[in-house]
């Protein structure tokens, strides 16, 4: 029997659109079959430009017959449903209050509360569902005050950072990174455990560092001595020289030597705005982002021989951070902070 169809122009519009853009592949064929029979094709032709047999090609047509496009987005898969879907709700508030560290403990914990028993990959399975993943723990200070950080993104940080995307105001992220000549252990895929030597002596590399918010250009005050005052004050004196032509705001932690009055005497000079962070919140100092990349990137499971090596290597990953690692870097250093206020904490 030959299936009669008729097609408006704003049904083949809409096919067209569908075929491309509907987030289910078969929904996506269906539009696809139907496209090609309005443009009135051989059977055997939509079929295979289509990928289906005749028959599935026909099943589409009696769809798209009885219902339109909207008959040819629904979608009736058979998915069992598990036993384990019974006890979802009271599951889920137990892996919320203590979280399982493996598959196999999850598994145990199921047992041991619903009596029912479920292979390790029946158990990924069903905790993917709730909306579980094996996410790495992170941790917060033990004295941060969420509410305290919440305010000053959305009172003073947020604002400055606004103009600075305008152009009307730079904004740099402060911070000091102090990198020991010694073993930074990561992992590797490796056929034996690999050693790393560890070298002789405790060598320090003091970075004082000042990211621009926007554009990622890094101003750096280095030794190996100790980050002092003075260090600071070198540094506003680079920000200075640099005569960007809006005013300069400085956002940094509330270590002593950033916060003294050398310092702010030297800033009000200058004329460059300093915002200090609540008090435990490297979570709001973006520059934290950076030093962790340059770890990663330079000292991981990486072996140096001498000091001079060592802090060859992190000054030439610092100087690469707008050319070589910017691709990287734009995408780590997004305006996104973490906040904590639903943040989830391990009590036991």
């Amino acid at each position: 029997m030959t299936i009669q169809l008729e097609f408006t122009p704003e049904v083949r519009e809409d096919l067209n659109y569908w075929r491309y853009h509907h987030p289910h592949p078969v929904v996506q064929r269906r539009m696809e079959t139907l496209w090609l029979k309005s443009h009135d094709l051989p059977h055997k032709q939509i079929a295979k430009l289509a990928g289906v047999c005749e028959n599935t090609m026909r099943d589409h047509f009696e769809l798209f017959q009885q219902g339109g496009i909207e008959k040819l987005k629904e979608l009736d898969f058979y998915h069992p449903e598990s036993e384990l879907q019974e006890h979802a709700a009271s599951l889920e508030a137990h892996f919320r209050a203590e979280p399982p560290a493996t598959i196999k403990e999850a598994q145990a914990e199921i047992a041991t509360l619903t009596g029912i028993q479920r292979s390790e990959t029946q158990v990924r399975t069903f905790l993917k569902r709730l909306g579980m993943r094996c996410r790495k723990v992170g941790m917060i200070p033990a004295k941060a005050a969420p509410d305290q950080q919440a305010a000053y993104l959305k009172e003073t940080l947020e604002p400055r950072l606004a103009e600075a995307q305008a152009g009307k105001r730079a904004v740099f992220f402060v911070d000091a990174a102090h990198f020991v000549l010694a073993p930074f252990l990561g992992l590797l895929w490796c056929f034996v455990r690999v050693f790393i030597q560890a070298p002789a002596g405790r060598q320090r590399f003091n970075v004082l560092g000042a990211l621009n918010a926007v554009t990622h250009e890094l101003i750096t005050v280095t030794n190996d001595t100790y980050i002092t005052a003075e260090s600071v004050c070198e540094l506003l004196s680079k920000l200075a020289a640099l005569h960007l032509g809006v005013p300069i705001t400085l956002v940094l932690d509330n270590a002593r030597y950033q916060k003294c009055e050398i310092v702010q005497a030297m800033a009000d000079r200058l004329q460059i705005e300093l915002c200090y962070l609540p008090a435990y919140s490297p979570n709001l100092n973006l520059i934290e982002r950076l030093w962790k990349f340059v770890k990663k990137q330079c000292l991981y499971s990486k072996y140096y021989a001498n000091f001079a090596a060592f802090t060859g290597a992190i000054e030439t990953c610092l100087s690469e951070t707008d050319t070589k690692h910017k691709e990287a870097l734009d995408s780590l250093l997004t305006l996104r902070f973490q906040t904590f206020e639903k943040a989830q904490f391990v009590t036991v």
